[in-house]
């Protein structure tokens, strides 16, 4: 069985240093560059990819973090209207946690980008993971 291969319509991938300045500045440039495909700032496909952006940067900074490296985020525009969110650091050996308790510190992002992507996961790679989550736009794109 063939698998189809759907080509982005739009893409950006930034190297970001993973410290608290870089996480925010993930937030800031993933506002500008929706603005750039033209999506409005303060809209939903906005607000809802730079709370995924906010959550999976800060785990790349505390988590994820190995010294001297960068976290790298992707955005990629698909021309069915999906927004795939893709979030890379370089620590394969720890394991994401999806925290439930209520009492416990921490954790609950996950939780959050469950609730505003339609779909989201983790990839392995040679060096560290992608943590990735997908959201509607709620419009088809042939190019941006």
């Amino acid at each position: 069985m063939n698998a189809e291969i759907i080509t982005p319509t739009a893409e950006l991938a930034q190297r970001i240093a993973a410290t608290p300045r870089g996480a925010r500045a993930a937030r800031h440039l993933t506002l500008r560059q929706l603005a750039a495909w033209g999506f409005a700032e303060d809209g939903e496909v906005s607000a809802a990819a730079q709370q995924i952006v906010a959550e999976l940067a800060a785990n790349a900074v505390t988590h994820g973090r190995v010294s001297g490296r960068a976290f790298e985020m992707r955005l990629l525009l698909f021309p069915e209207g999906t927004l795939r969110i893709e979030v890379s650091d370089a620590r394969g050996d720890r394991k994401l946690r999806y925290v439930t308790d209520p009492e416990g510190e921490g954790g609950r992002g996950l939780i959050l980008v469950s609730l505003l992507a339609r779909a989201w996961g983790v990839t392995e790679r040679t060096v560290g993971k992608t943590v990735w989550a997908e959201i509607g736009t709620g419009r088809a794109v042939n190019g941006a």
